[in-house]
């Protein structure tokens, strides 16, 4: 089939006027979250990289950096899943569009904590004139103990969760149920996201970090998501997802703590339910490799090859967001172009593959070998970068409306959860659990490489080549494992495969049994959409 790119024009031309304004509301207050988001997550983790090391410096104790670092991702992830768990039955009593305000305005002020404690303890703003005398003097830091930025990063987490799962919630209460203006909205939307985070990434590894220092780099995050949540109050008349009568009397009479309960209840039995899904059915089996291993080495690549880089190789931690920067904009081009060629690529499997194969350009990381404190090679890794994460977010954005459109004949036998829900909840968190361990396990031996030899070439060997390659083989491999999966670009899948299981000579329309799902279930890419399948 012929790609018939669709222009801007056309899109935006299925809008109402109200849907209009919504939209660019929400646009504008999205882009401002997202670039203080950027400023945040990459100022904390180049701040808590240089203290640990100046922790290790001062005391004359082997190097922990990036097993503290890797422990502090690792709770953070974790955490964020909590927090779309506790504002669940908030989103169910109130308007979206509040509880979406109120909970960045909160977020802002739990950014500010780090800052305040910073200050209190004899922080101060980077010098202008600032030499240090060693490569870890960061003497303007506060005089605390650095692991308390764990807990405080914890909570965080806890908050960015909530406002993660709202953010993916609020589309559906600006367009409605219409399938076509959800996808092109969600297009659309994404593609300023992934440019402020861009910018965001940019901006802090070549602004905000040189001129404000790590530990006030993100002085702009409260003010985004101050600013993000005022505009986000502008939104008109938006739906409110209102439980049933039945549920909502249940709910008034046992009240939050006990929902709350319930809902972690209903969480863990979904995770049982989604892995007993996934590894009793051949056409389900190959999407742990494909979502949750993939999404693991994403995370990894990001949150620890870019910071073990940048400060081993390059002895800059601040460039680990430049890195960060190409890997957002290798996102952005992947997303679009998935949309470009949707009607062409009718499933994951190109996208997973090609994914597959771009993940082996990591192994010229180990033999590099940069200059240090010359920006341009952070540059060229940035470069780099572009291609693995265009491969990586072609496959994920993909796959997601594949897991739903493959999911909608398998029957549930619980009425409270739906087996789309159960698959996703067991995904993402298989992919929690194993980036939460990994990452700080790895960041051990990278450390310990570290103290005996002075370099992470010999860790980042196996951390990144080997550790790349296997995931690399897995994801590849898996996705030969359905039936018609064979053809280098297969037709759709999922009811195909289910009808030749029982009733061989039925024809399928593929196109219409996707847009038939994706109308039963709104698109889903991660666990914070869960509670709208609960």
């Amino acid at each position: 089939m012929p790609l018939i790119p669709t222009g801007f024009s056309q899109v935006w031309k299925l809008f109402s006027a109200k849907e209009k304004r919504n939209i660019l509301v929400y646009i504008i207050g999205i882009m401002l979250y997202k670039f203080g988001l950027e400023a945040f997550n990459g100022a904390v983790v180049t701040l808590a990289t240089n203290r640990y090391d100046q922790d290790a410096f001062e005391a004359q104790t082997p190097s922990r950096t990036f097993e503290r670092v890797g422990l502090l991702s690792g709770l953070n992830q974790a955490f964020q899943c909590f927090g779309s768990i506790l504002i669940a039955p908030l989103i169910k009593r109130w308007p979206i569009r509040t509880i979406l305000s109120i909970s960045i305005v909160v977020f802002a002020i739990f950014t500010a904590i780090l800052m305040i404690i910073d200050a209190a303890t004899g922080g101060y703003i980077k010098p202008a004139n600032f030499t240090p005398q060693h490569p870890n003097d960061f003497s303007y830091y506060g005089h605390y103990n650095t692991d308390l930025i764990i807990p405080i990063y914890c909570f965080t987490g806890i908050v960015y969760g909530m406002v993660e799962l709202i953010r993916r919630i609020i589309p559906r209460d600006i367009v409605g149920g219409d399938v076509e203006k959800l996808q092109r909205m969600d297009s659309v939307v994404h593609i300023f996201y992934e440019l402020s985070g861009t910018a965001g990434a940019f901006a802090t590894a070549l602004g905000l970090i040189p001129r404000l220092g790590n530990n006030y780099a993100f002085i702009i995050t409260p003010i985004c998501f101050t600013a993000a949540g005022i505009i986000w109050f502008f939104l008109s008349s938006l739906k409110t997802s209102h439980p049933s009568e039945k549920e909502d009397l249940n709910n008034d009479k046992s009240g939050y703590v006990k929902s709350i309960l319930d809902k972690f209840l209903l969480f863990g039995k979904s995770v049982y339910i989604g892995g007993k899904i996934i590894f009793t059915k051949r056409r389900f089996i190959w999407l742990w490799s494909g979502y949750s291993v993939a999404l693991y080495s994403h995370r990894y690549l990001e949150n620890g090859i870019a910071p073990q880089v940048a400060k081993r190789y390059m002895e800059n931690s601040a460039w680990s967001q430049i890195i960060v920067g190409g890997s957002n904009f290798g996102e952005l081009i992947g997303a679009l172009t998935v949309f470009l060629f949707a009607n062409t690529i009718r499933t994951p499997m190109p996208w997973l593959r090609l994914d597959a194969i771009l993940l082996m350009i990591v192994w010229y990381i180990p033999f590099f070998y940069p200059t240090v404190n010359e920006v341009k090679y952070a540059w060229i890794m940035a470069a780099t970068f572009i291609p693995i994460s265009f491969g990586w977010a072609a496959g994920d954005v993909s796959l997601g409306a594949y897991i739903q459109s493959s999911l909608t004949n398998v029957e549930s036998h619980d009425s409270h959860i739906s087996p789309l829900g159960a698959v996703m909840a067991f995904l993402y968190s298989s992919y929690i659990v194993l980036y939460a361990i990994a990452n700080p396990l790895l960041g051990i031996y990278i450390d310990s490489v570290y103290n005996a030899q002075k370099t992470i070439r010999p860790a980042l060997f196996y951390t990144g080549g080997v550790q790349f390659t296997i995931v690399s083989i897995m994801v590849f491999v898996s996705t030969f494992i359905p039936r018609g999966s064979i053809a280098f670009n297969p037709k759709m899948l999922n009811k195909q495969l289910y009808d030749a299981e029982h009733t061989e000579d039925e024809k399928i329309d593929d196109l219409n049994s996707v847009e038939n799902s994706l109308h039963e279930h709104p698109p889903v890419h991660d666990i914070f959409d869960l509670d709208a399948y609960f």
